[in-house]
């Protein structure tokens, strides 16, 4: 069962080889409310862990010039804050890791300053001037103020099963692993962004919680997932249901597997599994991402024996943030990785029965996550494989969609 907790994996990672090259990070998204006019605003919150036995007096900050010079790597906890929409920002605040208190068990906990990052709870606050954003692009943020005091309530887990397991990642066997403790999770508190104040509840947070960590990270990377979920078929909210697609290009021992993606489907109750490390699913996924003068879109298809989900996603490039990292190594490779969490669009089901395609729900999604970058380069207009896609319907054979 994909939907099994497991706070084992939320664990800090950072040990053996991966203390020296590696990285670590929590990332928590959520909707708030204007406490004075009632709208939705998305926002995000993430604590980045980088390579910690090379830890120095201050945060060793892998884009300074003289890092690179000197061919340092880079060594700190980046605590990233933002929000998306018409003040969208990426804020970051550095500490050295001298300054940051870590329990790297199961239930994890991590502390520095007025920061604090567990299972349950997440505080702190970053404030960047606009002198200092442009005086430090070593920063790779923006300008803002962000404070926020949250608790949360994980309702439903996406775990990718074996791939993510001790042995495999004892054994260092994918360059970036996956883990969602929290794929639907209930949000409450308050957040205070440039001076408004937003208000957090469980029931319009549609919350989302994961982690990735390794050596490495993906390319294309690829992130879909919600759980504003409505039912076309009957026209009620889905009350227990989320969805969750990630990955791209994932490398196995340094060797690059072809375009996978792992996904998922919790529709109230029933699980739909679209993973392709668990072979006996024999899973198919045709994947395209296409950006427009104003939008950018997904197109996802993934089967397996038993079921199908097709999901078509669109966010309004002005919402969206090109959010930054740089790996463990010091390399900043993604710099046209699109980001949003407003996304919307329609995410169809269907069971196999009888070697057909049986629909058995349309569904629209709003509030959704979204990610997409490649890189070193611009995100492709990748045409043909759209066609391929349109071209793919129910009933019909996908063999030509990529494995």
């Amino acid at each position: 069962m994909f939907n099994e907790h497991d706070i084992t994996r939320d664990a800090c990672m950072l040990t053996g080889p991966l203390a020296h090259l590696g990285y670590d990070w929590w990332w928590h998204s959520f909707t708030a409310q204007d406490a004075e006019t009632g709208e939705d605003k998305p926002f995000f919150v993430e604590f980045f862990l980088c390579n910690p036995a090379l830890a120095e007096d201050a945060p060793v900050l892998g884009q300074l010039p003289e890092n690179r010079e000197a061919g340092k790597r880079p060594s700190y906890l980046m605590v990233k804050a933002g929000a998306w929409g018409k003040d969208r920002a990426q804020l970051h605040r550095f500490f050295a890791w001298k300054d940051v208190a870590l329990h790297g068990g199961a239930p994890y906990r991590i502390e520095a300053g007025d920061c604090l990052a567990s299972e349950t709870e997440l505080r702190g606050s970053v404030d960047i001037s606009p002198e200092a954003a442009l005086a430090h692009p070593e920063w790779m943020c923006d300008a803002g103020r962000m404070r926020w005091s949250l608790k949360l309530d994980k309702k439903i887990a996406f775990n990718v099963g074996y791939g993510a397991s001790k042995p495999l990642r004892d054994a260092e066997a994918f360059a970036m692993y996956w883990h969602a403790e929290g794929m639907k999770t209930a949000f409450s508190g308050w957040v205070e962004y440039n001076g408004r104040r937003y208000t957090v509840s469980p029931e319009r947070s549609y919350g989302y919680a994961d982690k990735n960590w390794g050596r490495d990270f993906t390319s294309p990377w690829v992130w879909l997932a919600s759980s504003c979920l409505k039912s076309r078929m009957t026209g009620e909210r889905l009350q227990n249901s989320a969805f969750d697609i990630g990955g791209g290009r994932p490398k196995v021992y340094f060797v690059p597997l072809e375009r996978r993606l792992l996904g998922a489907f919790f529709y109230e109750g029933k699980e739909y599994d679209f993973n392709f490390s668990k072979v006996h699913l024999r899973v198919k996924t045709a994947f395209a991402f296409e950006e427009g003068d104003k939008t950018v879109a997904w197109r996802v298809r993934q089967e397996n024996v038993h079921a199908a989900m097709e999901a078509e996603i669109r966010c309004r490039k002005a919402d969206m943030l090109f959010v930054n990292y740089e790996a463990s190594d010091g390399s900043k490779r993604h710099n046209r990785l699109w980001n949003g969490g407003n996304g919307w669009g329609v995410v169809k089901l269907y069971d196999r029965v009888d070697g057909e395609w049986a629909p058995v729900d349309e569904i629209e999604a709003t509030h959704v996550g979204c990610e997409y970058g490649e890189y070193d380069e611009p995100a492709p207009q990748e045409i043909g494989l759209i066609e391929t896609l349109r071209g793919i319907r129910p009933g019909r054979a996908t063999a030509s969609a990529a494995q």
